[in-house]
């Protein structure tokens, strides 16, 4: 069996197609999310509704306490039983999400190189003390890697830069040729949606997400855990507690989450279209049903 795999940029519409199609086709739902993997990280991460989650089978979802380093190989390791246990339990297993190296690392595999916990807290500290200067280290070190990786990914950007530091090569090069062939054949549809219209969708999103209580979630998540913490330094959240923490008003804090979401977004449809033979759909230009229809007709032809 072909086991698709939902993605497209935050605030496309991803949730409401991938619930409706594991309902017509007896599938359940396995997260391709980076920080919906995270406990307590529930509306700043736009995780399915309790709702949602009762109407089809949903797995890897807050599973990760916020304080733990949960890597791309972990993720890989998870996700594999996931699918193997939904075949074996004669249902479809669907993959939904907009975490890219996810979809890589499930494709291609994962680099294994070891870790350096010090370095890493060199590197961290260096960007505390000067916000985007490991971007820009990684740019002049690995211009491909740099580009895959988005802006605000600070655990990724050290991954990355700890690779070049520990091997001497580039983490763009090392997955070039560490290529493996993975046990599952994967058909990727990306959705998508006009620009117009995705960064409208975004903002409101983001209206929502602090109408639902983001603040209260973000002060209670930073009264447990320090807000160096990889799961809250992250989009959203880290905006948040800059305005809770006094160094940013609430007005820039939101203003800035808008703007740096519509840039992450156009990250995410970047990193996409390296993904050969996806299948596109552009959700402005089509009615739901006839979205469903070809998504049910393409899924099926698959399998």
């Amino acid at each position: 069996m072909r086991v698709p795999i939902i993605t497209g940029p935050t605030a496309c519409g991803k949730t409401d197609l991938s619930i409706a199609l594991a309902e017509h086709l007896g599938g359940e739902i396995i997260c391709l999310d980076s920080r919906q993997i995270y406990k307590y990280l529930d509306i700043g991460t736009a995780k399915p509704s309790t709702q949602d989650m009762e109407k089809v089978k949903h797995h890897l979802f807050g599973f990760v306490d916020p304080s733990i380093s949960y890597s791309a190989y972990d993720y890989r390791n998870d996700a594999l039983k996931c699918i193997k246990k939904i075949l074996n339990s004669g249902h479809m297993p669907i993959l939904v999400g907009g975490t890219g190296l996810y979809i890589d690392c499930l494709i291609k595999g994962v680099i294994e190189v070891g870790s350096d916990y010090g370095l890493r807290k060199h590197l961290m500290k260096m960007e505390n003390e000067s916000p985007g200067s490991l971007k820009k280290i990684l740019f002049s070190i690995d211009s491909q890697s740099g580009e895959r990786i988005a802006e605000n990914d600070i655990k990724r950007t050290i991954r990355a830069i700890e690779i070049y530091i520990l091997t001497g090569k580039k983490m763009s090069s090392l997955v070039n040729k560490n290529n493996v062939k993975s046990e599952f054949d994967f058909d990727i549809i990306v959705l998508d949606r006009d620009r117009k219209e995705l960064y409208e969708r975004i903002d409101k999103r983001i209206d929502d997400m602090l109408s639902q209580g983001m603040v209260m979630e973000t002060s209670e998540l930073i009264s447990r855990y320090p807000e160096s913490c990889n799961a809250l330094n992250t989009l959203g959240y880290k905006q948040i507690i800059e305005y809770l923490k006094g160094r940013m008003g609430y007005e820039e804090a939101v203003n800035r989450i808008k703007f740096e979401t519509h840039h992450y977004a156009r990250r995410q449809i970047i990193y996409f279209r390296h993904f050969q033979n996806a299948k596109w759909i552009n959700l402005s230009s089509k009615k739901n049903e006839e979205i469903k229809n070809e998504l049910f007709d393409y899924i099926r032809r698959g399998n």
